[in-house]
Parts: C-alpha cells; sequence; structure tokens
C-alpha cells in the first residue's frame, strides 16, 4: 500500500465533506496530498488538515489529474456530472449521493457488511443512504443469525440530514418561540421545532416517499436478499444530529434474545446499549460524534412469531456518510 495517496474531497466546504477530511486525519488515511474541490464561489477558501490551511479549489473536470481516490458529497446532479471525469483521469470514486446506488455495475457498501463488493468495482463505488446505514448495522447480525425475511419500520431522523440549514432553521425557530415571535420557514414545509414531520424527500406515486424506498432497495442490495421487504415511514425529528429508528423484523429461524445479543456484541461497528434497569439504551444526544451505532430495546416482537423489535441509532455525519466514505476508501486503499 502507498502512503502517499492523492486523495480529492468533492464537496469540501459541505457538512459532510468536512467531516471527510476530519475523518481522514482522525483514521491516520494515508493522505499524500489533499486537493479540496467545491464550487466556484467556496473556491479560495481553505479547510483545516492536520493543522495546515488548505486551499479549496473550484471543482471542474480536469480537477482530478493524479488523483487516486475521490470522495464526493456534493449531490446527485454534480456526481453525475464529474465522477466519470474522475474515472477517466484513473480516479476511484466513492460517492455519497444516490446517482448510482441502484446501478447493478456500481457496488453499495457498508464494509461491517460487504466490504468484498468493492472488488468489483468499474471505477464507482457507492454510499448508502444514511438511514439505511444506521438500519442495516444493527439489522445484518441479526439477519446472520435468524435469516431476516422483512421489517417495519420508522425514522427519527435529525435536521442535519438536510444540511446545514436544517440545523439554522431549528436553532431559528426556537428563537422565534421563546421570543413570542411568528415562525418562519424555509427548509421544511411545516414548523420543524417542538413538531415532527412525517414527511422526509419526496412523495412518490405510491404514497412512499424517496427516502423511505432507499431503505427496501439499498437494504436489498447491500444485504444481497432480493426477496426483503420493508414498509418504512421516515420522520424529520427537531434533534440536531444522529438519525434513531424503531424496527420490527420477522425472521426465517426461532429468535431469543441471548443469541440476538450475542450476535450484536459479535458485529464490528455497533454496540449494544440495552439496560433497562438502567434507563440505558440509544440517544441520539449521545450518539453524535461517535463512530458506532447502538442497538437496544431488543425484545421479542408481539405481533411476529419469530420477531425482534429494537432501536437504533447512529450519527448519520459519521457512520450514515463521511466515516462510512472513509471505510470504503481504506477498503480501496488495501489498509
Amino acid at each position: 500500500m502507498r502512503e502517499d495517496l492523492r486523495i480529492a474531497i468533492v464537496g469540501a466546504t459541505g457538512a459532510v465533506g468536512i467531516e471527510m477530511i476530519q475523518t481522514l486525519e482522525r483514521r491516520n488515511f494515508p493522505v499524500g496530498q489533499l486537493t479540496p474541490l467545491a464550487s466556484a464561489r467556496s473556491a479560495g477558501k481553505t479547510v483545516s488538515f492536520r493543522g495546515e490551511a488548505v486551499a479549496v479549489q473550484e471543482l471542474t473536470k480536469e480537477s482530478f489529474a493524479g488523483v487516486d481516490i475521490a470522495l464526493f458529497s456534493a449531490g446527485g446532479g454534480i456526481s453525475t456530472e464529474f465522477a466519470p471525469a474522475a474515472v477517466e483521469a484513473g480516479a476511484v470514486v466513492v460517492d455519497n449521493s444516490s446517482a448510482f446506488r441502484m446501478d447493478d455495475s456500481v457496488p453499495l457498501v457498508v464494509p461491517e457488511i460487504n466490504a468484498a463488493d468493492v472488488a468489483r468495482h468499474s471505477g464507482i463505488i457507492a454510499n448508502p443512504n444514511c438511514s439505511t446505514i444506521v438500519t442495516v448495522m444493527a439489522l445484518y447480525p441479526l439477519h446472520q443469525a435468524f435469516g431476516v425475511k422483512r421489517i417495519f419500520a420508522s425514522t427519527y431522523q435529525a435536521v442535519s440530514g438536510s444540511g446545514a440549514m436544517g440545523i439554522v432553521e431549528l436553532e431559528r425557530q426556537v428563537g422565534e418561540i421563546a421570543a413570542g415571535q411568528a415562525v418562519t420557514r424555509e427548509v421544511y414545509p411545516h414548523q420543524i421545532a417542538f413538531n415532527v414531520l412525517p414527511h422526509v424527500d419526496v412523495f412518490l406515486d405510491n404514497g412512499y416517499t424517496k427516502e423511505e424506498m432507499k431503505m427496501v432497495h439499498e437494504s436489498r442490495k447491500i444485504m444481497a436478499l432480493p426477496g426483503f421487504q420493508a414498509s418504512v415511514t421516515c420522520v424529520r425529528v427537531p434533534v440536531y444530529r444522529a438519525h434513531s429508528v424503531a424496527v420490527s423484523a420477522e425472521f426465517e429461524k426461532p429468535v431469543s434474545l441471548e443469541a440476538a445479543r450475542e450476535a450484536i456484541n459479535a458485529a464490528p461497528g455497533i454496540d449494544l446499549n440495552d439496560n433497562l434497569a438502567a434507563n440505558g439504551y440509544p440517544l441520539p444526544l449521545e450518539l453524535a460524534g461517535r463512530d458506532n451505532c447502538q442497538v437496544g430495546r431488543i425484545r421479542k416482537d408481539c405481533a411476529f412469531d419469530n420477531g425482534l423489535s429494537f432501536w437504533v441509532a447512529g450519527d448519520q455525519l459519521l457512520k450514515g456518510a463521511a466515516l462510512n466514505t472513509v471505510q470504503i476508501a481504506e477498503v480501496v486503499a488495501g489498509l
């Protein structure tokens, strides 16, 4: 493995791009040269890496000359336009948008689950949706133990999933309410402060949202389970950071709580926090900034013969985005 990999970050000034840069540094990724890329209006700004200010360059199709790995987090349109240019220049692209996730020729990877799929890439590897990642981190070990058939799930998604402006909107609305002022809206169709919105992404003809259907289709691909079924309701909640998901899962084999906990304890990237006597269960407030997801409230499901219900939470900017992307890059680099 080379010790001087040339890494480009597309969308370097965004929330996930900044997390990617910090994660590369924190995990001692062998970066020989970092090239932060963003729109023309962000060119000339700087990002911090290893104690130095690195200038942000304008993203063009010529930006990838000499780049080994390009980490993309700037939206599907940017990925569709610029990822092929990066591949043509010789870079391996790890893309955090939805642009390539359901392309049969593109691996969709959560390294703790299907790192081996990286080997079949043709230049582009896709990072799954944040709520999908958090869910399958708990579901896959249970699937290995019992064989999952279907799930019913509700997500509790933080406003940072909408980008920095989601946080700004929540903070502004809380201030407006505290001051007795009229609540203003820009990001969400309804007030998010002291409210929950069963509406994440756009609605489809079947009544589900794109976010909800992502969990169905992406989970099938990640876990290599074409028959997997999921009915999901995605909900935006007034939490700054870290997503939570309530899951009821039906399995092929009889389940036991002891075996379920053993499966979670043996799995990488997921921690068991399930001590009801001490009010121990995953909380988004405590998981913000943490790499690992947590699962708790594991119990036999009352509605399924072979069912388990559980609550899983994780930082969607880290494991749901930046960390998972960097972990894929580590597999590419042979770390």
